[in-house]
């Protein structure tokens, strides 16, 4: 068991690097990110080749285990079907399209009077919404002081377990052992 920690840790590691690369010549060449998601979006090939090359550089042999995919890419290449571990790059962005789609369903239900406007709940909107296959996380590795649900909507995170590191700068392999033991030991009650 230790082995898998290990390798999921030498992944997290591989992205932090990849991160701190990519922030630092983000900020020293552009200055700002308001726009800098839109750049990865329509240049998500550009960012594949660099993710992959720092993966072969960091994981050596192991990287072809671990595997990467845009949220929202329509690009059959960036998809994957069926891996051990995949990353997801995300965006601000992501998710606000499937927002608008779920309540143009809704909408379309109210219109073929197959719901009345006064059914729209949590577990409808749950229903309505698709995340483009993320399932719901079960453990959420929160970096610095800021308490937030970090974009996730309430009830995509209401049985996920969210532990708190100091900083993602410098993290030793003992805090994320840690943090994954502490997850491990959680019991999941269901409000009981």
């Amino acid at each position: 068991m230790t082995g898998l920690y290990e390798l999921v840790w030498r992944v997290l590691h591989a992205l932090l690097c990849l991160h701190r690369t990519l922030t630092y010549w983000l900020r020293v060449r552009f200055g700002t990110w308001n726009w800098i998601w839109s750049i990865f979006k329509r240049n998500n090939s550009r960012l594949m080749d660099e993710i992959l090359k720092q993966q072969q550089e960091l994981l050596g042999l192991d990287c072809s285990k671990y595997s990467t995919e845009f949220a929202n890419s329509n690009d059959k290449d960036d998809q994957v079907l069926n891996c051990q571990v995949a990353v997801k790059v995300l965006s601000p962005e992501d998710g606000k399209a499937d927002i608008v789609r779920a309540a143009q369903e809704f909408c379309q239900l109210v219109a073929q009077q197959q719901s009345k406007s006064t059914d729209l709940d949590v577990h409808m909107l749950d229903s309505l919404l698709s995340s483009n296959g993320f399932p719901d996380p079960d453990v959420v590795l929160k970096f610095g002081p800021v308490e937030s649900t970090l974009g996730y909507l309430p009830w995509h995170i209401r049985l996920t377990e969210i532990i708190s590191l100091p900083s993602h700068l410098n993290i030793r392999y003992e805090d994320f052992f840690s943090a994954l033991r502490q997850y491990a030991a959680c019991e999941q009650r269901l409000g009981k």
